[in-house]
């Protein structure tokens, strides 16, 4: 049905191999094949000055997986973000100030700074009171000790962009029902290679990279 929604027609597939007795339910693994209409992104176009984009609330999807996994006792109405990002990214794809772009899943947007980071030999800043969190999400990583900022997004997309498009480029995500809630979250800066975190209180503090995933892989 999601398929037919976004337009995209399943013409392949692969296996998933899991050990006996592991598998817990049905797993489908999809391939996708088209055509690229523009050059690949790439880490090595990123530039000091370049803004971060997050298209929607950060780490909702692996929240929801823990909740529903552990017997914590805990109910509210979190719910996974799990969704196509396929119109997220169309809506950048014309920018040609489009750096880098990809959803922030394994290790959510934290591990993915750091990725661009080491990648580009630069520095990111982030800030805290511009990422979009849920407050029902925040509270429930508030009392079982989860970053939400570590956590998986199943839903979400991260952008670079040239700092003459963030503008444009924030706009076209927020005309989408997919990225209303999108907001710029940081910059890349001529720094040690690193990812600062400026907190809403006014301090900072270093984002790691991560080790040891919180969510166990489920794909």
């Amino acid at each position: 049905m999601v398929a037919t929604q976004i337009g995209v027609r399943v013409v392949a597939g692969d296996t998933k191999v899991v050990p006996r007795g592991r598998g817990g339910g049905l797993y489908l693994v999809v391939t996708g094949i088209g055509l690229r209409k523009r050059e690949t992104l790439d880490l090595r176009q990123i530039k000091v000055g370049d803004a971060l984009l997050i298209s929607g609330p950060v780490g909702d999807h692996g929240i929801a997986v823990m909740l529903a996994r552990q017997e914590f006792g805990m109910r509210g109405d979190v719910r996974s973000d799990s969704a196509p990002v396929l119109d997220l990214c169309r809506a950048l794809w014309p920018l040609a100030g489009l750096r880098f772009l990809r959803d922030p899943t394994r290790g959510g947007i934290a591990t993915v700074a750091n990725e661009v980071a080491r990648g580009t030999g630069l520095g990111l800043r982030l800030q805290e009171a511009a990422m979009p969190l849920r407050p029902t999400t925040v509270s429930v990583c508030e009392m079982l000790g989860y970053d939400p900022l570590y956590l998986a997004c199943e839903g979400r997309a991260l952008a670079v962009v040239a700092p003459n498009q963030a503008g444009e480029a924030l706009q076209r995500w927020r005309d989408l029902a997919s990225g209303r809630d999108a907001s710029i979250i940081g910059h890349v800066e001529a720094s040690s290679v690193r990812v600062t975190l400026e907190t809403a209180l006014g301090g900072e503090r270093v984002l790691d990279e991560l080790l040891d995933d919180p969510l166990p892989r489920i794909c």
